[in-house]
């Protein structure tokens, strides 16, 4: 939306000023939309998720789907969560990321573009994370690229009002590169009841992102 003074707004008919705080009121829910959606499937793939996380998921079994696929990967979320225990989510957690060595899934782009762990897709995140200023936390080991952590990457650049095109690159080169793959397997995954809806879901979710983002390129 483009930038319109003060003084030019006084001088709009009342109609016209409406509107433009109406847009501007959409704009600013629409980001907390984003924002919120992103950080809600880190949370889900970042670690076992807590009772709090659960209860806030199920609210979404009440969503009238309308057979809009964002709507009905709600609803079926929220669904699951309401069936399905926290002990039974917390099993599945573990069969899926972590294993006896290894999960059956890999959440890390650089295994998704390379086959391998620590490849160069994480040294190219690495320098991007660095020039937006954002610096790993001491208490925190594994490595960048895990799909959670980009999530969390793209909950601060909207929080932060960065500009379109920053958030454009960023998920361009980091998670668009994989995401669709990692969420198909998800999909299918042996060990996946509760995960299959958060793979729905977050295959829907960044659907429309890359819509959204893409849409002025």
């Amino acid at each position: 939306m483009p930038q319109t003074s003060t003084e030019e707004l006084q001088n709009q008919p009342s109609a016209v000023q409406a509107a433009v705080d109406w847009d501007e009121k959409t704009l600013a829910e629409e980001q907390q939309y984003r924002a919120s959606a992103y950080a809600m499937l880190a949370a889900l793939l970042r670690s076992i998720p807590e009772q709090s996380l659960l209860d806030h998921v199920a609210c979404f079994a009440d969503i009238d789907g309308g057979g809009d696929e964002m709507t009905v990967a709600m609803s079926l979320l929220g669904l699951a969560a309401e069936k399905r225990s926290p002990q039974s989510i917390g099993d599945e957690y573990h069969d899926l990321f972590i294993g006896l060595g290894r999960g059956e899934l890999v959440p890390y782009g650089s295994f998704y573009l390379t086959g391998f762990l620590m490849e160069k897709p994480l040294g190219d995140l690495r320098d991007d994370l660095d020039r937006l200023g954002f610096t790993r936390a001491a208490d925190v080991h594994e490595p960048e690229d895990h799909i959670a952590a980009l999530c969390e990457v793209m909950v601060m650049l909207i929080q932060e009002g960065a500009e379109t095109d920053l958030q454009r690159g960023f998920f361009v080169q980091h998670i668009d590169t994989w995401f669709e793959r990692f969420f198909a397997d998800m999909s299918v995954a042996n060990n996946a009841v509760f995960y299959k809806a958060v793979a729905r879901f977050g295959a829907a979710f960044m659907g429309i992102e890359k819509r959204y983002l893409l849409a002025e390129v």
